[in-house]
């Protein structure tokens, strides 16, 4: 079969157009876990091109194969087809060289939390943005994933604070389209207006939070957690039904346990913590349920083991450790 041979045909026209650029033509993601993962995809599924930023080819080997495993779960469960997986990881780049975000208007950073000691990860996020400006235009709007990181903190080493803002997706939901966005002391206004139309671009609807450490997601589900494990602790009800009293009365999508193992034990413990040193209010403290399954290593889904215990993603059991 002969090689099919594709050419952009607008050199062949009688006449030239100044060919203008779309405002969101191409987004940069940097840190490809969990979260960015999420964006990578929920970005591309809008149609939009996406280069993500990793430390090496392995790390950019393993983003593309739980995007691909997710957009399967879609397949099946959403109504998917194979084709549309095939253009949305189409869209998708990964490189582990700044200089590929070059050409990108919007650019999102979701640097992984330290796991290990709980602490804020500033620096290295203020590193990262400080690689990003090296690379892009000056109108090329900076972003934040961070719920516990200010905004106004990371941009103040750059030239272009005001291109500086913070968004938040609360949680990967296909129902859940909401967007906390948070404007900086530098933030102009053009570029949080810009922010509002990518968040319609995405179909998401806007949450316009004042800068704060834990924004308003992870402030309330602390506290309701730390409440429900208090609970346990004085047996005043079992896990369960703790869990399912949160789902069926106040219309969570998960019990407040579920809800816990799906976000990650060891990001909730590290960001509670942070919020405690923040705030000094003990009601952000984490819990010393929380502290055994962060010591013991059950964090929840992505370990198969936290408050429940998962197969497949799915709960089975209550943990038997409590």
């Amino acid at each position: 079969m002969a090689e099919t041979i594709r050419e952009p045909i607008e050199s062949f026209g009688l006449f030239s157009k100044a060919k203008k650029k779309s405002l969101f033509s191409k987004i940069g993601v940097v840190g490809a876990g969990r979260d960015g993962r999420n964006i990578i995809r929920l970005t591309s599924s809008a149609g939009l091109e996406v280069i993500f930023i990793e430390v090496n080819q392995e790390r950019i080997d393993f983003a593309f194969e739980r995007i691909s495993e997710g957009l399967d779960s879609r397949i099946e469960n959403w109504g998917l087809t194979p084709g549309e997986k095939r253009a949305i990881l189409g869209r998708i780049t990964g490189s582990s060289d700044y200089s590929a975000l070059k050409d990108c208007d919007f650019v999102i950073e979701c640097i992984r939390f330290d796991s290990e000691t709980g602490e804020r990860d500033t620096f290295l996020r203020k590193q990262a943005f400080m690689e990003i400006e090296k690379v892009v235009s000056p109108d090329t709007i900076i972003a934040t994933n961070a719920t516990t990181v200010v905004i106004s903190e990371l941009a103040s080493d750059l030239k272009h604070k005001e291109r500086c803002i913070s968004l938040h997706f609360p949680i990967a939901h296909t129902d859940a389209k909401l967007l906390e966005v948070v404007k900086g002391v530098y933030t102009s206004e053009e570029v949080y207006n810009k922010v509002l139309l990518f968040a319609k671009l995405i179909k998401y609807q806007i949450i316009d939070v004042h800068e704060n450490n834990g924004l308003v997601s992870l402030r309330l589900i602390s506290v309701l957690l730390n409440e429900a494990c208090q609970m346990m602790m004085e047996n005043v009800a079992t896990m369960e039904d703790i869990d399912r009293l949160t789902a069926v009365v106040y219309g969570m999508r998960l019990g407040i346990f579920q809800m816990a193992d799906l976000i990650g034990i060891e990001k909730l413990v590290c960001l509670m913590e942070d919020m405690f040193n923040e705030y000094g209010d003990k009601k952000y403290k984490p819990n010393p349920i929380l502290w055994r399954l962060y010591r013991t290593q059950q964090l929840g889904i992505r370990m198969g083991k936290g408050f429940f215990i998962y197969e497949n993603g799915k709960p089975v059991a209550p943990n038997p450790f409590f």
